[in-house]
């Protein structure tokens, strides 16, 4: 099971408040220890959200939007890919994450969708294409 592992933006990473040597060593140690045990298939630290743009789609209208966006619940300051067994196991490893914020913060833990959920409506030429794609990004 894939899973996505969100770490939400808190007032003091939206401001670009760099974290400390100290964490950036902590959290140096869990992905190694991520990568290790084989779970870490990628992850990011995010710029604030000023640095970046939404794009809202409404039909084939496209309205873009400079941040910084003003609902920090709803910003991202960073992200995991992780390959575990099921949930639990997710739950497990992000209970030994160091805190990924000087002060209170929280993480998200996402499954991520496989081919196999689409069901029929997953026609044999589209699984091909998206098969496809995923072999060639892979690495």
């Amino acid at each position: 099971m894939r899973v996505m592992v969100i770490v939400r933006a808190t007032k003091d990473s939206e401001a670009g408040i760099l974290p400390s040597t100290e964490l950036l060593e902590a959290m140096g140690k869990y992905n190694e220890e991520l990568a290790a045990a084989g779970i870490m298939l990628a992850g990011e630290g995010l710029k604030p959200s000023s640095a970046g743009k939404r794009v809202a789609f409404d039909g084939v209208s496209r309205i873009v939007t400079d941040g910084p966006f003003t609902e920090t619940r709803e910003v991202i300051a960073g992200f995991w890919l992780w390959q575990v067994k099921d949930m639990a196991e997710a739950v497990e490893w992000v209970k030994r994450c160091p805190n990924p914020m000087p002060g209170p913060s929280e993480i998200e833990i996402r499954p991520l969708y496989e081919l196999a959920d689409f069901g029929e409506t997953l026609t044999p030429e589209v699984r091909d294409l998206h098969e496809r794609t995923r072999t060639k990004t892979s690495g």
